[in-house]
């Protein structure tokens, strides 16, 4: 074999192979809190994957898999005017919600998401949020006394896909690669950041759009790359949408 089909295979070992298990998890999980939240039977509204399973760049047997939930507004209404903490009620509120499906499954909160593990290892963090007119989304933080921020994937995941697009499908499978590098050697280093430095990368370089072939070039060109930023950098910017967005590290 040459260096094309061997990249070609390791790329294809690096799928997610648990897709149907998540799946089926993702859309119980999100019926039950429309069934609570907003009185329909659905498997698929309000809700939307996040993280590197919604960007498409997670690798192998997935552990982790990020899913933001929207409510009504009513509840912003409600916990916002809380004396106390109302963000840490309404993870609770959340919490007591899923456990009507998952009564033995472990479910706990850690100060922005329900975390649902099962015993197969995988695990779901669901973000109980609110939408904004732009698309973002407000969600609670019950840490410190309790407090709202904001978070927008769309763009992040709409501007990997244009890219991924428009790179052959080159710039997932470097984030994938990365990642099993990262895994593989134990590198303190965040699975966003790598997706972040990839598109970086990836947007300019010039073989960024051609087969396997090229993939011992991408790997060592990347990992210079990634040797050269500078070490006190913490966020990169992004054009998102026509408009300059940050990618935090």
């Amino acid at each position: 074999m040459g260096v094309g089909e061997d990249f070609g295979t390791f790329c294809s070992n690096l799928a997610v192979t648990n897709r149907s298990s998540i799946s089926d998890r993702y859309e119980l999980i999100t019926r039950r809190f429309n069934l609570e939240f907003w009185n329909v039977d659905s498997r698929l509204y309000h809700s939307i994957y996040a993280g590197s399973y919604g960007r498409n760049t997670a690798t192998g047997a997935t552990s982790d898999v990020d899913v933001i939930f929207w409510l009504p507004v009513a509840y912003y209404n409600t916990y916002n005017s809380y004396v106390g903490n109302g963000q840490s009620a309404l993870l609770q509120l959340f919490r007591n919600a899923l456990q009507k499906t998952y009564s033995t499954t472990q479910i706990g909160a850690d100060g922005q998401v329900v975390v649902v593990s099962f015993t197969d290892g995988v695990t779901f963090e669901v973000l109980p949020a609110f939408e904004n007119n732009d698309d973002s989304f407000t969600y609670p933080d019950a840490n410190n006394g309790g407090s709202w921020k904001t978070t927008n994937p769309r763009p992040e995941i709409a501007e990997i896909n244009r890219m991924d697009k428009e790179c052959n499908g080159n710039l997932k499978y470097l984030c994938k690669m990365a990642r099993a590098w990262k895994k593989e050697w134990s590198v303190p280093i965040s699975g966003l950041l790598i997706d972040t430095l990839a598109y970086y990368f990836i947007r300019n370089y010039q073989y960024r759009d051609k087969s396997f072939v090229y993939y011992d070039f991408m790997s060592r060109d990347f990992f210079e790359f990634v040797a050269g930023q500078n070490e006190q950098q913490n966020y990169w910017l992004v054009k998102q949408r026509g408009k300059l967005s940050r990618f935090p590290g």
